[in-house]
């Protein structure tokens, strides 16, 4: 069965490859996941604030994370592709060059900004994420993939300002982590939770609008956990389909199930490959484009009488 994509202009075995997460972080991890199939690895982030931070605890020396993805190019012949989550332009600039140098196949830009200043418009924010990318694609020559929010006004528009830069591909989506309130030391605490298989819905969506609008390469995270999920998603247009919650759920083995199960669906439906289901049903191929619109959103509500009665 042929399940090839490609992604960032790099040619993949298939669209599976786990994201940013610290099963990444050890090189075994890495060498378990190709044996198990992924045709990819998205290595965990480096971060600006823990590169620069005074506290040891937190410090991180950025040689480490260079050698890291040489060892991992040594190590595994699938591509490994670089995450980097920086505060500043300078910190943008200076390590994207770096990892670059150090043999990186791609690089994926996580942007993580929650603006809460109530005067800042969200222009200004659009603005910022246009300056990073257009200065990191100056900077560096390979390919460059920004993963993104959801969280922004007008989210078609501001994919293809992006496409516009050149850039090779865009991820969807973040997950903005959450805080929760610890009751009894009274005080604002991080809560990491794993994604859902609910939480494909999001990227779902949006690919399928964005699918043949925009050049660039499109890949779906959060939420996919099995077989099915797949094929929904490349049905609605993407490219790669990552995946996190459900390694650390299920084990870096649950790859080989998900591709085992993978061909198994193309078979019973009599498919040679997986290109032959890519993009059938994102918005300008379905049978009914206004299932991405408003639409769909009245039918929705149409039917929860029907699916859960009220009680009287």
């Amino acid at each position: 069965m042929d399940l090839t994509t490609n992604y960032l202009g790099l040619s993949l075995r298939s669209p599976l490859v786990p994201s940013a997460s610290p099963l990444s972080e050890k090189i075994e991890n890495i060498r378990h996941m190709e044996q198990a199939g992924a045709a990819a690895v998205v290595l965990h982030s480096l971060f600006e604030e823990q590169i620069e931070a005074a506290s040891s605890e937190f410090r991180v020396d950025p040689r480490t994370y260079l050698d890291h993805i040489a060892h991992a190019k040594r190590t595994v012949g699938i591509p490994i592709i670089a995450s980097l989550n920086c505060a500043t332009l300078g910190g943008w600039l200076s390590y994207a060059r770096r990892i670059t140098e150090a043999g990186a196949d791609a690089l994926e830009l996580n942007v993580y900004k929650i603006p809460t200043r109530t005067e800042v418009p969200g222009s200004t924010i659009d603005d910022i994420y246009i300056d990073i990318v257009r200065s990191v694609r100056a900077a560096t020559k390979i390919p460059l993939a920004i993963k993104l929010s959801p969280y922004f006004s007008s989210f078609a528009n501001f994919a293809a300002s992006l496409d516009a830069l050149d850039v090779d591909g865009l991820v969807l989506f973040n997950r903005f982590y959450q805080p929760d309130i610890d009751l009894e030391k009274m005080e604002v605490a991080p809560n990491l939770t794993l994604s859902t298989p609910a939480d494909m819905r999001l990227p779902l969506h949006w690919i399928g609008i964005l699918y043949g609008k925009i050049r660039a390469s499109l890949a779906a995270t959060s939420g996919i956990y099995q077989a099915q999920d797949i094929i929904k998603l490349v049905m609605a247009g993407a490219d790669v389909t990552m995946l996190c919650s459900a390694l650390m759920r299920h084990g870096i083995t649950h790859i080989q199930r998900i591709e085992m199960d993978l061909v198994a669906w193309l078979e019973q439906h009599r498919h040679k490959s997986l290109r032959e289901v890519k993009g059938i049903m994102s918005q300008q191929s379905c049978p009914d484009p206004s299932a991405f619109e408003r639409a769909q959103y009245v039918r929705g509500l149409s039917s929860y009488d029907s699916l859960f009665p009220m009680r009287r």
